[in-house]
């Protein structure tokens, strides 16, 4: 990484600074999961899961380029364990890296069982974004 793109970075992480910062990154969202989010065997479905995953580094996305984005790629992910209906469940956020178009977000999760102390971390994955027009078409990221 040059000079410049380590400074983009830093501001652009500046942008996105908000919430409580943890050595995991920023906490996103922090929800409840529900009856309803789970799958046929009674654990929260993992496509719940990933769309609120989704949803957390789109609002980070969304704050560094200013405008509308599109997730272009998920990397990594792993479900580390299941989460419970009634988990608390906690999604931190990390900007790792920004490009002239797009964004590196990486995602962890963690769940606190619902009358629980202790929380463990359940999933993290890479999510790419790029930065759309008004058209849909990639544009530049604007000045950080």
């Amino acid at each position: 990484m040059n000079t410049e793109q380590a400074d983009n970075l830093a501001r652009a992480q500046e942008r996105v600074s908000h919430g409580r910062q943890q050595e995991d990154g920023v906490i996103v969202i922090r929800t409840i999961a529900m009856p309803a989010d789970t799958n046929p065997a009674g654990d929260i479905f993992g496509g719940w899961l990933m769309s609120q995953m989704d949803l957390a580094a789109g609002n980070m996305a969304g704050r560094v380029s200013n405008g509308r984005g599109a997730t272009v790629a998920v990397e990594g992910m792993q479900f580390l364990r299941p989460v419970k209906v009634g988990d608390e469940v906690t999604i931190y956020a990390t900007l790792i890296k920004v490009g002239r178009t797009s964004m590196r977000i990486h995602v962890d999760v963690w769940a606190r069982p619902r009358f629980g102390q202790a929380a463990e971390k359940v999933t993290n994955a890479e999510f790419v974004f790029v930065a759309l027009d008004e058209s849909g078409a990639p544009r530049q990221i604007s000045e950080i």
